[in-house]
């Protein structure tokens, strides 16, 4: 049986999955599973605050009326392990929040249990664990953003910063395939000389990485999303400036910590939408009735302090373009 056809199977079953009545239990402690990225990142752990912030708005408030069980996505023991530690607890509604195999890890033994995505690097839809956006079925909801168009996006703004440059490296892993794609055909289609650098094993030699790329000719970098990055994004900025290499992030997190630009999502307001489909699931909504969302909110930032420290010269039209400068 195709995975789409086991999915349309699933949201028969969960229709008629009393989870209303379940909500309203009295004195209902939900038990909540989240398998996402460290929390020991200083970006996620305030995404994770907004996230509690707005839960509590909504009127649940950790410890009174929910409890987290926490799994991590980047676990060095495998996604596969953290989640199978994650569902050994009792668990009433799962957060997948990343990559695919975030969701992978945990929808074979969820059975009817709601699951609630923040798809990272896929596309749900297309690949059949939700219906349509309007009409997910199943257990599945969420929210997804298109990273493969992001990537291509980014690559267009490293064009227009960087106009002479023919030279594009690419640092990507197993978790950011996808991404990879959308860039290697932008840059097919945009001419230019292709370095591409897969990191294997985590945890990953990024200092490694610029110098192979500084040495093979590339002039500037696209560092595409995964997990095995984000709580090394300082180190990540400081090999990049040490190679004297403009580079191109998906969050402004990057940038912050020193990268030189980033396009993508906010994601602070993704974190609190999530609060709220758990807020509507927890209230006795059925996630086949909660349409998924794409994000929209999406941000470019520039730090004119790297730029000076690599020589760099941003041109006006970006400058005016970012949503953040960071003097």
């Amino acid at each position: 049986m195709k995975r789409r056809d086991f999915m349309t199977l699933l949201g028969g079953a969960v229709a008629a999955w009393p989870l209303a009545a379940r909500a309203q239990q009295s004195g209902k402690v939900w038990r909540i599973g989240i398998l996402g990225p460290s929390l020991a990142s200083s970006s996620t752990a305030a995404q994770h605050q907004a996230f509690l912030a707005e839960l509590m708005a909504l009127g649940f408030n950790e410890g009174k009326n929910f409890t987290i069980t926490y799994g991590r996505v980047d676990d060095p023991r495998g996604t596969f392990v953290a989640a199978a530690e994650l569902m050994r607890s009792p668990i009433d509604l799962i957060w997948a929040n990343g990559p695919e195999v975030a969701l992978q890890a945990v929808v074979g033994a969820s059975g009817f249990i709601p699951i609630v995505i923040l798809a990272v690097n896929y596309d749900p839809i297309e690949r059949g664990y939700v219906s349509s956006l309007a009409h997910p079925g199943g257990n599945i909801t969420g929210i997804f953003y298109r990273q493969p168009e992001l990537a291509a996006k980014q690559l267009e703004l490293l064009t227009q910063a960087f106009p002479n440059a023919t030279h594009l490296g690419v640092i990507w892993d197993a978790l950011s395939v996808d991404q990879y794609g959308a860039a290697e055909q932008a840059a097919r289609e945009k001419q230019l000389s292709l370095e591409p650098l897969k990191l294997e094993k985590p945890p990953y030699d990024f200092a490694a990485a610029f110098q192979t790329l500084a040495h093979g000719g590339a002039q500037m970098v696209l560092v595409l999303s995964s997990p095995f990055f984000t709580e090394h994004r300082s180190e990540i900025a400081e090999a990049a400036r040490t190679n004297r290499l403009p580079t191109m992030f998906i969050f402004a997190s990057y940038v912050k910590a020193g990268g030189l630009m980033s396009y993508g999502v906010d994601q602070v307001p993704m974190y609190r939408r999530i609060a709220g489909y758990i807020a509507k699931i927890f209230n006795g909504t059925k996630p086949s009735d909660l349409p998924v969302e794409q994000a929209s909110n999406f941000e470019l930032v520039v730090n004119l302090r790297t730029a000076r420290a690599l020589g760099v010269e941003l041109p006006t039209a970006i400058l005016l373009r970012a949503d953040e400068v960071i003097e």
